[in-house]
C-alpha cells in the first residue's frame, strides 16, 4: 500500500467523516446505476443489491474511513461479508476489495477536502486551489500536466477537474496564497488548461467515465432529488429496495415535487403533458408480479396531470366519485404503502386502495404496469385512473386478488 494512501486512511477528518455518513445505502446491480454526483449521496457496491449485504459492506467501510484502518484489515471483512452473504462478484478477491477501499475512502477524503478548502476563513488566507499530481508509478500524461495548476477557488475547471479523476488516480488538491497564484501565472499554470470533450467517454480528455464531477460541491449542493428520481428508471427490485432504504428523505422529495406538480395542474384548463412521481412499488407487489410472470421493469409510480384535470377528471367530478383537493395533496403519502393492495385479475392492474374523507368510500388508485408513455418514451408503471368507490366494490375475491 503507498505511503500517500496509508496517510489519508490514517488521518480521517471531520469532513470526510461527515461525507461518509451522510450517505444513503443504495442497492444497485452496475457502477453506473448510480451517475456521477448521485455518488455523493449514495452508497453502493456494484452488484449488492440485497439490503442486508450493503448495510454490512457499509458498516466495514465506515469503520476505515472514521478509523482509518488498513486495506488488509478492510480485506478481512471483505472475506467474512463474503462467506456471510455468498456473495459472487466480478474480478478477483485482491482487485476488488481495494476498489471498494480505496475509492469510497479517497472520495470521502476529497469530499472533505473541499469542504475545507472552500470554508469562508480558509478562503480568507488561501483563496487559491493547486492541483498536485499523486505520483503514481504509472502517471496519466494529463493528471501530471495538471500538476501545478493554481486557480481561484470559483473557476468553473474545478467543477469536473477537481479529484477523483479516474480510478486509483490519488491526485489531490491544496490551498495557496495570492503570492503562489502569481507564481503560477508567472510559470505559465495560472489558467485552466484547455477542456475538450472524449467523444469515448463524455468527459474531459484525462478524466475517466463517470469521474467528471465535482464530489465535494456535489455533497455540498444535492438533495436526495436525483436519487428518488432514479426510481423510474432503475430495475423493480433495486428501486423498491432503495425507496424502502431512502425511505424518509426519498418520499420528502416526491411529496414536494407532486405538490408543486398539482399546484399547477389544478389552475390549469386543460393536461400540460406533465408527470410526477406519486410513490413506488414495494418489495411485496414486486415479488407478487414476478410470481405471475409480470414483473415490471421499474418500481416508480407516475401520474399525469390528465388524470386530475381533463375529460376524464370532469367525469369523475359528474359522477361525484373524485377526489378532494386535500385527498389529492395527500395521495403520495397515501399510496405509499397504501392500506390495501389488489390485483386485478381481468387486465393485470395493481389498485391501491386507502380510505377517503367520506368513509366507508375508499380511495382507488389504478396502476397498469410497464405502461409504454408515448410522451416521456419509456416503460412506466401508470396511474390510469383515481376516484372513490364503494366501501364492498372491491369484495370480489373472483377478480381481486389481495397482494396486502
Amino acid at each position: 500500500m503507498d505511503p500517500e494512501l496509508l496517510t489519508v486512511f490514517k488521518l480521517p477528518f471531520a469532513e470526510q467523516q461527515s461525507f461518509f455518513k451522510d450517505k444513503l445505502n443504495i442497492p444497485t446491480r452496475k457502477w453506473d446505476d448510480l451517475w456521477k454526483d448521485q455518488h455523493a449521496k449514495g452508497f453502493m457496491v456494484a452488484g449488492a443489491y440485497k439490503a442486508d449485504l450493503l448495510a454490512d459492506f457499509r458498516s466495514a467501510v465506515d469503520k476505515a474511513v472514521a478509523k482509518g484502518t488498513t486495506l488488509e484489515k478492510f480485506r478481512k471483512d471483505f472475506d467474512n461479508i463474503v462467506a456471510k452473504h455468498g456473495w459472487s462478484y466480478n474480478g478477483s478477491r485482491n482487485w476488488r476489495s481495494e476498489i471498494i477501499y480505496s475509492t469510497n475512502v479517497r472520495q470521502a477524503y476529497n469530499a472533505g477536502r473541499w469542504a475545507q478548502l472552500t470554508d469562508p476563513e480558509q478562503l480568507e488566507v488561501l483563496p487559491y486551489l493547486t492541483y498536485k499530481h499523486g505520483d503514481s508509478k504509472h502517471p496519466r500524461p494529463h493528471h501530471l500536466a495538471w500538476d501545478g495548476i493554481t486557480l481561484p477557488h470559483d473557476d468553473p475547471w474545478w467543477n469536473d477537474h477537481f479529484p477523483q479523476n479516474g480510478w486509483g488516480c490519488k491526485c489531490r488538491v491544496y490551498g495557496s496564497t495570492k503570492k503562489e497564484y502569481e507564481a503560477a501565472k508567472a510559470a505559465g499554470k495560472g489558467e485552466a488548461p484547455p477542456s475538450p470533450i472524449d467523444p469515448a467517454t463524455g468527459e474531459p480528455i484525462g478524466i475517466d467515465k463517470g469521474f467528471g464531477f465535482n464530489i465535494g460541491k456535489a455533497w455540498q449542493e444535492q438533495t436526495h432529488d436525483i436519487l428518488a428520481g432514479k426510481l423510474a428508471s432503475w430495475p423493480a427490485d433495486i428501486g423498491a429496495a432503495a425507496m424502502k432504504e431512502m425511505s424518509i428523505p426519498a418520499r420528502k422529495v416526491i411529496e414536494e415535487n407532486y405538490e408543486a406538480f398539482l399546484a399547477k395542474t389544478i389552475t390549469a384548463d386543460k393536461p400540460a403533458g406533465e408527470f410526477a412521481m406519486l410513490g413506488a412499488l414495494t418489495e411485496t407487489e414486486i415479488t407478487f408480479l414476478d410470481a405471475k410472470g409480470k414483473k415490471p421493469d421499474s418500481a416508480g409510480l407516475v401520474i399525469g396531470d390528465k388524470i386530475i384535470v381533463g375529460a376524464k377528471a370532469a367525469r369523475h367530478e359528474l359522477a361525484g366519485d373524485a377526489l378532494t383537493d386535500n385527498e389529492w395533496k395527500n395521495l403520495p403519502a397515501a399510496v405509499h404503502p397504501a392500506e390495501r393492495v389488489l390485483y386485478d385479475k381481468t387486465d393485470g392492474n395493481i389498485l391501491f386502495v386507502m380510505p377517503s374523507e367520506d368513509e366507508p368510500r375508499n380511495i382507488k388508485v389504478t396502476v397498469k404496469t410497464d405502461f409504454y408513455e408515448k410522451k416521456l418514451k419509456q416503460k412506466i408503471n401508470s396511474v390510469r385512473s383515481v376516484f372513490k368507490v364503494g366501501a364492498s366494490a372491491l369484495d370480489d375475491r373472483t377478480r381481486y386478488e389481495v397482494i396486502r
